[in-house]
C-alpha cells in the first residue's frame, strides 16, 4: 500500500507539473508558431464553416467531413467547456476567461496543420477503410516508426482513462445526485448505449455523433445567451472586468483582490489547452477518416473544432459565470459555481445543466473510444478492434462504480504527453505544411 501510495503520489505530481508551465509554453508557443507559418489560417474560418456542413462528393473516405468534424467535437466538447471553464475562474480570476479565449483563437492554426497532415499521409486499408493520425505522421512522413508507436501507446492509454472511466464517472455521480439513480444502474445504462453505438465503427459512431452533437451544442448556447440576456445590465462591466483583468491580474471590485497576472494566464491558457486539445495529436486521428479531395479542405473543416469548442463554448461559459458574480464570493470550487450561475434560469436552470453535462460527457465516450481503438488498431493491427470496443464498454461500466485515483493520474499525464512526439511532426514538417497550403487553398 505504501508503494502504491509512492507511486500516486508520483504520477499525481508529473500530471500537474506537465500540465503547467512546459504544456503552456510548448502548445501556445507552437499555436503561435504555426499561425504565422501557415499565413493566419485564421482568417478562413467562415469559409471553413461553411464548408463544413457541405459533403465532398466523389472523394475518398470512410465518414462525410461533417460527420470526422462532429466526432472530434463530441470527444472535446466535455466538461472542461462547463465545469473546467469555471475551475480556470476560481484559480485565475475573471481574466482567465480572455486567455482562454486567446488559445482557441490561435490554436485554430495547430489544429489545421495537425488535420492536414494526418490526411497527407493518411494510408488506405485493404478493406477500403482509412488510417491516419499522428503515428503515421512520424512514420510515413519523418521515419521515426518508434516515436509513432510511443504516440500511438500513450494515446491507448489515455483514452481509456481521460475518454472512457472518467467521463463515466462523472455521468455517474451526477446521474446520482440530481435523479437519485444508483451508479450502477447507470453504469449499466450508459455501458449498452455505448455499445449499440461503438460495436458499429466510425460510420456508426460518426451517424450518432451528427445528430448529437449540433444538438446539445445549439441547446447549451441558447441557454448561455439566456442567461446573457437576463442579466444584460452588467455584460458591459464584465467584458470590461475580464480584459482588465487579464493583463493586470487583479479584479478591483466587491473585494476580489484577484490573483497575479502569471497565475491568470496559467488558469486560462491551460484550460484552453485541455479543453480544445488542439496540439495534443487526437482530433487528427479522425480527420484522417474523412471524405476530402484535399488535405488542406479537410485540414480547414478541423479545425473550426477549436473554434466552436473555445472561441464560441468556452467563451460564453467564461460570460456567464463572471456576469453572475458568484465567483466574488469565494468558497465555491468549479461545479459548485457553475451551478449558482445556471441557477439564474431557476428549476429549469439544474435540467439544463444536468442535461448539457449528461450529453457533453456521453459524447466524450463516442468520440474518445475512435481515437484509442484506431490506436491500438496501429499498434496491434486489425484483429484488436472488436477485443477492444468490448473492453471499453466494460471500462465505461467500471469506471461508472469505481473511484480509480492512479488510473486517471496516469491517464491525464499519458494524454499530456501525446503532445510532444505530436509537436516534433508539425515543426519537422513545416514546410510541408506550407507548400500544401500553398498549392491547395485556392481550390477551396
Amino acid at each position: 500500500m505504501e508503494i502504491l501510495k509512492f507511486i500516486e503520489t508520483a504520477i499525481d505530481t508529473a500530471a500537474g507539473f506537465l500540465w503547467g508551465w512546459p504544456l503552456i509554453i510548448l502548445l501556445f508557443g507552437t499555436h503561435l508558431y504555426l499561425t504565422v507559418r501557415t499565413g493566419f489560417i485564421q482568417k478562413y474560418i467562415f469559409k471553413a464553416i461553411k464548408i463544413s456542413v457541405k459533403r465532398d462528393e466523389g472523394a475518398e473516405g470512410d465518414v462525410s467531413q461533417f460527420g470526422a468534424l462532429a466526432t472530434a467535437l463530441a470527444a472535446t466538447i466535455g466538461t472542461g467547456n462547463i465545469v473546467g471553464v469555471s475551475t480556470a475562474i476560481v484559480a485565475g480570476g475573471p481574466g482567465a476567461v480572455l486567455w482562454m479565449w486567446l488559445t482557441g483563437v490561435f490554436g485554430i492554426a495547430t489544429k489545421y496543420s495537425e488535420a492536414l497532415l494526418s490526411v497527407k499521409y493518411r494510408v488506405k486499408n485493404e478493406d477500403g477503410g482509412f488510417s491516419g493520425g499522428p503515428m503515421y505522421v512520424l512514420e510515413r512522413g519523418l521515419n521515426m516508426k518508434w516515436l509513432g508507436v510511443i504516440f500511438a501507446a500513450l494515446t491507448a492509454i489515455s483514452a481509456f482513462g481521460i475518454g472512457n472511466m472518467v467521463q463515466a464517472n462523472s455521468i455517474a455521480h451526477l446521474s446520482s445526485d440530481t435523479l437519485g439513480i444508483n451508479p450502477h444502474i447507470a453504469g449499466i445504462v450508459m455501458a449498452l448505449f455505448t455499445a449499440l453505438v461503438i460495436l458499429g465503427g466510425i460510420k456508426s459512431i460518426a451517424r450518432v455523433c451528427e445528430a448529437l452533437v449540433p444538438l446539445m451544442a445549439f441547446i447549451y448556447i441558447i441557454g448561455c445567451l439566456v442567461l446573457l440576456v437576463i442579466n444584460f445590465t452588467t455584460l458591459g462591466d464584465t467584458f470590461m472586468l475580464i480584459f482588465e483583468s487579464a493583463f493586470t491580474g487583479s479584479a478591483a471590485i466587491g473585494g476580489f483582490a484577484g490573483a497575479a497576472m502569471k497565475e491568470v494566464v496559467k488558469a486560462g491558457v491551460s484550460r484552453g489547452l485541455f479543453s480544445n486539445e488542439s496540439g495534443l495529436g487526437s482530433a487528427p486521428i479522425v480527420a484522417a477518416a474523412a471524405q476530402t479531395r484535399n488535405p488542406v479542405r479537410q485540414a480547414l473543416v478541423s479545425s473550426t473544432g477549436t473554434f466552436w469548442d473555445t472561441v464560441v463554448v468556452c467563451a460564453l461559459t467564461g460570460l456567464v459565470v463572471v456576469n453572475s458574480g458568484f465567483w466574488k464570493e469565494g468558497g465555491l470550487n468549479g461545479s459548485a459555481l457553475t451551478s449558482e450561475a445556471f441557477g439564474h434560469i431557476g428549476i429549469i436552470g439544474p435540467i439544463f445543466l444536468t442535461f448539457s453535462l449528461l450529453t457533453f460527457v456521453f459524447s466524450t465516450i463516442l468520440g474518445w473510444s475512435y481515437y484509442g481503438e484506431k490506436a491500438a488498431e496501429y499498434l496491434f493491427g486489425k484483429k484488436i478492434l472488436l477485443p477492444y470496443r468490448i473492453l471499453w464498454v466494460l471500462f465505461v461500466y467500471v469506471g461508472s462504480v469505481q473511484t480509480l485515483d492512479l488510473v486517471w493520474d496516469f491517464a491525464d499525464l499519458a494524454n499530456g504527453l501525446m503532445a510532444i512526439p505530436n509537436i516534433v511532426s508539425l515543426i519537422l514538417l513545416t514546410k510541408v505544411l506550407k507548400s500544401e497550403t500553398e498549392k491547395y487553398i485556392h481550390e477551396i
